[in-house]
């Protein structure tokens, strides 16, 4: 599969534009004694908290409405398939996100604008 998610219909495939980000910020316990001594352990087996940043600029407003669509249906509750760049892994790894947010712009004539921000989820 290539890199983007698949919300099915007439769409199919989305992929969003160059240049989307990906914030990493491991979740851990830390305890702190004094004398600049501390220790840490990782909160947890998937302790890696990872938010993507994606848009989609300049589609149509049919593109836009079935995206935000499939959001919508997911309701930041149900995980969908968001396949990555990875060099290590034979040019791409497949994430289950969730998407916490998003937001539409509606711009001129026909022709519309979307953000997201997709997070990581850890299930089966």
């Amino acid at each position: 599969m290539a890199v983007g998610f698949n919300v099915g219909g007439s769409l199919g495939v989305v992929i969003p534009d160059k240049g989307f980000s990906r914030t990493s910020e491991p979740r851990i316990f830390r305890t702190e004694f004094g004398d600049g001594y501390e220790q840490r352990l990782a909160n947890g087996i998937n302790n890696l908290v990872e938010n993507y940043s994606l848009s989609f600029n300049n589609r149509t407003k049919e593109d836009i409405d079935d995206i935000t669509a499939f959001f919508a249906t997911k309701g930041a509750v149900t995980a969908f398939t968001f396949t990555i760049p990875d060099s290590n892994n034979s040019g791409e790894t497949a994430v289950k996100v969730i998407c916490n947010n998003w937001s539409q712009a509606y711009k001129v004539g026909d022709y519309y604008s979307c953000t997201a921000t997709f997070r990581r989820v850890y299930e089966s």
